[in-house]
């Protein structure tokens, strides 16, 4: 599976030397973001410099010098046993560690194919990939996400095993990363051994990723050290949620083998640092819990809540002075709120927030994670169960005032991923009408965001959603004909009515158009930019379009709704325009 640049406006703006960019499912394609070296000498460097203006005082010193010498042999004597001591330790973690991985960690095998969002009633070519996993409880195997997106097959291996098993996917979050495999042959649960999640281990623990990197065909390990943990963007679904820096090699393959601390998980392999020398990321288990939890108690994956607001610290103290704020207080104000959050119709713009479920907010935005260390606080949202409430406290005009607030999933206006699903599109006249969605502007290829229409990106990475399915409809491209001969460079305009009828959705137009009982279609575009065509010659003209062309349908699947059904919240169901 290619590498893929972060796909979202944060990572955009705030590109920097710990930007993460990249999948571990297959080489190339690496963002070029590069850490900060650092100039500080070892300190060892120290003890091998002695001081000159003593060398040659043998004389007087020489007493005193041969107990020096013997307390010396002494120390270096403790050190080596206390290498020792350590080596021993270290290879009894490291041999925990592969027994542990033998009977539980697998390799596996995904043959996927990825739509065209710019001929979105055809498939890319077919592509293999690989990847890792492990066994958990309930005869389930954990792995990444991205290993398995946009499947059509998947094969599993055991380790010491020639045979791979046909595996399903049976649950997929491309937010946090993972997937939930299972395997219906008993043959290939003989032996197995499931893997325990651990906690987050500290800063300066050891752990030992396991899992089928490239170079190789045999399970591999490889130790590291905890870095830090912190919010970090997760590539494949391009969200902020909790992650840990490990220094242990991963690379391309190691996606969804688990890090092993002692005899428990302490997460799942699935990025790493695209320029940087043995710099990893790994899923820490509350994240991965959080995922299995909702997978067991709905049978889907339920998402990761939000707040639905954008905050910005108060680190300054004049903004502080100026929102009434003690000198005790602190917390973030509020700048953006969105408007299908339950908090919008109970926060408003330029509300203090100082404490999220009883926790203070620092001026930064972070709150205590363990000792001496701090997290932004919306992990304590994103771990939130969907339709769970939080008590806010915030500061409005000078008084506190606390709120209840209901957190669920939200969707952005313009989807950042949809992996695993087709896309949607409606076909009439030859224009070509697709929702906008990132995958479409990822097409313009890597450096999208400078390639990509401006007007459409801005609204991609900005916009919000102002009622529930809403989507931004466009003119995909125009498949030339004489009914839209002098059109074609109405391409890549949003459609914002059809006979004066405001577009909500794809739906909602296909709908508008299909049920036209007017002589003509007039579509207002933007930049006061108008379509307007007869409509029957326009119903004609697009099915002898559809045969040139050689596509099969005019709209796509999701869109093919019998007549006889009931109408969506939105739209009522759209029909064939094609014979």
């Amino acid at each position: 599976m290619l590498l893929r640049s972060i796909r979202t406006a944060e990572h955009l703006r705030r590109i920097s030397a710990s930007s993460v960019s990249a999948y571990l499912t297959s080489p190339s394609l690496a963002s070029r973001v590069s850490p900060t070296e650092s100039a500080q000498s070892s300190p060892i460097s120290r003890f091998y410099y002695s001081n000159p203006r003593n060398e040659n005082r043998h004389t007087t010193t020489s007493s005193s010098a041969s107990s020096r010498w013997r307390i010396s042999i002494r120390h270096m004597s403790r050190r080596r046993k206390a290498t020792k001591g350590s080596a021993a330790a270290a290879s009894a973690a490291y041999s925990s560690a592969v027994d542990l991985a033998m009977d539980s960690v697998v390799k596996i095998f995904t043959v996927s194919t990825s739509p065209s969002y710019f001929l979105p009633w055809q498939n890319k070519s077919q592509r293999e990939s690989m990847g890792s996993g492990f066994v958990i409880s309930g005869r389930r195997i954990i792995t990444n996400a991205h290993v398995v997106a946009d499947h059509s097959f998947v094969l599993v291996r055991k380790h010491g095993s020639p045979i791979k098993h046909r595996a399903k996917v049976e649950a997929i979050g491309h937010e946090c990363d993972l997937a939930v495999l299972v395997i219906d042959s008993e043959v290939f649960w003989e032996g197995m051994n499931s893997l325990e999640l651990g906690d987050i281990p500290l800063l300066r623990e050891e752990v030992f990723v396991v899992g089928y990197p490239q170079g190789g065909d045999n399970i591999s390990v490889t130790k590291g050290v905890v870095s830090r943990v912190e919010p970090t963007q997760y590539v494949h679904g391009a969200t902020q949620l909790m992650a840990i820096q490990i220094d242990a090699a991963i690379n391309p393959g190691n996606s969804g083998g688990p890090a092993i601390m002692g005899n428990k998980v302490a997460g799942v392999a699935f990025q790493n640092l695209a320029g940087g020398e043995n710099i990893g990321y790994i899923i820490p288990t509350p994240v991965i819990k959080h995922f299995i939890n909702g997978v067991e108690e709905s049978g889907k994956y339920i998402g990761f809540c939000s707040m639905g607001v954008s905050c910005q610290p108060m680190e300054n103290a004049q903004i502080r002075g100026i929102y009434q704020m003690s000198s005790e207080m602190t917390g973030v104000l509020i700048s953006k709120i969105n408007p299908l959050s339950d908090a919008h119709r109970i926060l408003n713009k330029e509300d203090v927030i100082l404490a999220f479920d009883g926790v203070p907010i620092g001026n930064d935005g972070t709150v205590p994670l363990r000792k001496k260390e701090r997290i932004t606080f919306d992990h304590m949202v994103s771990m939130k169960k969907p339709d769970e409430t939080a008590l806010v406290k915030v500061l409005r005009e000078g008084k506190e005032h606390e709120f209840s607030i209901t957190l669920r999933p939200l969707q952005p206006l313009v989807p950042v991923h949809q992996f695993d699903q087709l896309p949607s599109y409606y076909i009439f006249a030859g224009f070509v009408f697709v929702p906008l969605t990132q995958p479409y502007l990822h097409e313009y290829g890597e450096d999208w965001y400078n390639t990509c229409p401006r007007r459409l990106c801005e609204r991609a990475l900005r916009d919000l959603p102002e009622k529930s399915n809403q989507q931004l409809v466009i003119i995909s491209q125009v498949l030339m004909d004489d009914i839209n001969t002098g059109f074609e460079r109405l391409a890549e305009l949003q459609v914002k009515k059809v006979n004066g009828v405001e577009v909500d959705n794809l739906r909602h137009l296909c709908q508008l158009i299909e049920n036209c009982d007017t002589e003509n279609l007039k579509l207002d575009l933007d930049d006061g930019r108008v379509l307007a065509l007869k409509y029957q010659d326009a119903r004609l003209a697009t099915s002898l379009i559809l045969k040139r062309h050689r596509i099969a349908s005019a709209m796509s699947s999701d869109l093919l709704i019998e007549q006889h059904n009931p109408a969506t919240e939105l739209a009522a169901p759209c029909s064939t325009a094609v014979v």
